[in-house]
């Protein structure tokens, strides 16, 4: 029978003492010495990793009960949405970390040997995750100056969309298209952003072209018109129609409204069609792109 012996021995010790007892060991022949000890340090591995597994399922219990507690304390507080994600997400990155430092000690390796090997490829590996640290800067920069909130529709880094979240490395938007796209925060922190929820009413500027020798003042005044009868534009700022440009083959003329930045789009549709209704009505072309030549009276033509 075999005696088994309890040794508080860690882990990564383990290897090394049992390699050098099973070779002293054999050069006696106590066969059943180095078989007893194998047994030792066999159960000794099965039962640290037995009790790692039971920490980690416990931790992670743990962490999701604190991760629904916080949930429900940021839900009572009157941040914005956008930080409350930043924070649950930090919170969540934290106590996963610290429980990874209690499974490497219940293991039986060093914290001193963890913080050396770490030491070492420290260098290597922020070299590596030199963006995602840009993008986790870039994050804590756009929470602290907050050039948007949560459901706010922005413009950025040649994409627009309405706001997510902001999580530790992307910032998260839904498209006009209902299209999910992650930006990294750091170009996004350093780049332009238009935010147009900040203000409540917009100014939308309508475009119109017609044919040379239209009346000037029928066009201002049917554009004019439409403008006054809009139920969702606005009498202050009053509306503006004047001719802006002559084209080479049209004149342009511009309706200036404003309106509340949730109406900006059913007043740009609906002004668009009533304006094309309204010229064809009173018999005033919408040109198309066109070039006139005129050749001498004499000139050869060649005709294949």
């Amino acid at each position: 029978m075999y005696t088994i012996l309890q040794t508080n021995i860690p882990a990564d010790s383990l290897v090394v003492n049992a390699q050098s007892t099973f070779a002293e060991l054999a050069k006696e022949g106590n066969i059943n010495q180095i078989l007893d000890n194998a047994l030792t340090w066999s159960i000794d591995l099965i039962v640290n990793i037995l009790i790692a597994l039971l920490i980690f399922f416990i931790g992670r219990f743990l962490i999701s009960k604190v991760d629904k507690l916080f949930e429900r304390v940021l839900r009572r507080s009157s941040w914005d949405i956008v930080l409350k994600g930043f924070l649950r997400t930090v919170i969540q990155a934290l106590l996963y970390v610290v429980l990874f430092m209690i499974l490497i000690n219940a293991v039986g390796v060093k914290t001193v040997s963890i913080a050396a090997i770490i030491g070492s490829v420290g260098l290597a590996v922020g070299l590596a995750m030199k963006d995602n640290l840009a993008n986790f800067a870039g994050g804590v920069i756009l929470l602290f100056n907050k050039p948007f909130k949560g459901g706010n529709y922005i413009e950025a880094q040649g994409v627009a969309g309405t706001v997510q979240s902001v999580g530790i490395l992307y910032t998260t938007l839904t498209t006009f298209d209902n299209k999910t796209v992650h930006i990294p925060n750091g170009p996004l922190s350093t780049g332009n952003i238009i935010n147009y929820s900040t203000q409540p009413t917009r100014r939308l500027d309508l475009t119109v072209n017609v044919d040379y020798g239209s009346d000037v003042e029928l066009v201002k005044q049917l554009l004019l018109d439409l403008a006054e009868k809009h139920p969702q534009v606005l009498k202050d700022p009053a509306p503006l129609s004047r001719m802006v440009k002559m084209n080479d083959s049209s004149i342009d003329f511009v309706l200036r409204v404003w309106t509340l930045s949730g109406d900006y789009w059913p007043v740009s549709f609906d002004l668009n069609e009533q304006a094309y209704e309204a010229l064809v009505k009173h018999g005033l072309n919408i040109p198309f792109p066109q070039m006139t030549v005129h050749l001498a009276k004499d000139a050869p033509v060649d005709v294949k």
